[in-house]
């Protein structure tokens, strides 16, 4: 779809509609996940925050377009979870349903500063959302479902066991170095591990958005569904402005949560965090499995803490973590299958 197409579509409520909430979405995964790319290379002092922001603005576009000339399957995976066939008419309504309850979800998370997950709030609100439509479980599809819960194992183990080695390896290379020098070289390395994290937030949760984004706009139009997935430029573009203006509003409690409260880190331990998410990321953007960019970057912070000794965490802050992404799955699943009820009175 041509942008030119894409303006003329937005004459239509329904495709307009549609287009605001969607956008909304991203506009909250911009000040609730995106922070997370940036925050140790921001708390380690390595960047400023807008320098930060603009850089991760530039990366998060970066990642959604290489990613998606090597693979858009975590596009496809997320659009397929869900069967939102029959009624187009109800489907979209549904979908704007679902978009409402998760920027409700994550907006209420942000005003407590909890990073919640926004990957999973969108996979709880359009599960439950297509529960609703369909009536009952026919609305979800249980091989691409797994997906999900293998992509939660993988971003736990992965994530901390990833930011532990990457730390060790760091040490020992580093074991009698001046540490004037070393110190020095990291605050540089942090803004390359900076980098990868938003190159890897944008592989992995841009094409996420843009795969609902598509279906959305599939639904306004009047078709079942979005058969191929060919993202086109400007959605890249408009992705990834979004994002970072989410990010510029409102992404320094989530940076303080993760980059400072959880952990206090030096420049050499922000970068191993940032490397060993980083590389959670990229294997599971590979292979399709859409993870959570905020699970992966806390557990490989969690993993650089517990390198130095497991009193170094605060476990005040990763137990508030932990219960958000508990309680996002049923919280915000439950929260759009009921919008989905409440929309269908409505209108």
């Amino acid at each position: 779809m041509g942008f030119t197409e894409f303006l003329g579509l937005l004459k239509e409520p329904a495709v307009a509609i549609v287009v605001v909430l969607t956008l909304g979405v991203i506009l909250v995964n911009g000040w609730t996940d995106a922070p997370n790319a940036i925050a140790t290379c921001v708390s380690t002092r390595s960047m400023k925050p807008r320098a930060a922001i603009i850089m991760a603005a530039i990366f998060n576009f970066l990642g959604v377009f290489v990613m998606t000339l090597v693979s858009s399957e975590v596009a496809a995976t997320i659009s397929n979870m869900v069967n939102f066939e029959g009624n187009t008419n109800d489907a979209t309504l549904s979908l704007c349903a679902a978009m409402f309850a998760i920027v409700v979800w994550a907006t209420a998370a942000w005003a407590f500063g909890i990073p919640t997950s926004e990957s999973h709030a969108l996979i709880a609100g359009i599960s439950g959302a297509a529960i609703a439509l369909q009536g009952g479980l026919s609305g979800i599809n249980g091989d691409e479902w797994l997906k999900v819960v293998y992509g939660l194992g993988l971003s736990s183990v992965l994530g901390f066991g990833s930011g532990f080695m990457m730390t060790k390896i760091i040490e020992s290379i580093c074991k009698g170095m001046d540490r004037v020098k070393t110190v020095k070289f990291f605050k540089g390395a942090q803004i390359a591990g900076g980098a990868s994290m938003a190159f890897m937030h944008g592989a992995q949760d841009g094409q996420k958005f843009m795969g609902i984004f598509l279906l959305g706009l599939s639904l306004a139009k009047g078709q079942g569904g979005v058969e191929t997935f060919e993202i086109p430029l400007w959605l890249m573009i408009l992705c990834s402005v979004v994002m970072a203006l989410g990010t510029s509003i409102g992404g320094y409690k989530i940076i303080k949560s993760v980059g400072m409260d959880m952990v206090k880190l030096e420049t050499y331990q922000g970068f191993a965090a940032d490397m060993g998410g980083a590389f959670c990321l990229l294997l599971a953007s590979l292979t399709g499995i859409p993870v959570s960019t905020t699970h992966t970057k806390t557990t490989a912070i969690m993993g650089v803490g517990a390198s130095k000794r497991l009193s170094a965490i605060n476990w005040a802050v990763v137990k508030e973590m932990v219960w958000a992404w508990l309680l996002t799955f049923p919280g915000c699943g439950i929260l759009g299958y009921l919008m989905v009820l409440l929309f269908q009175k409505l209108f």
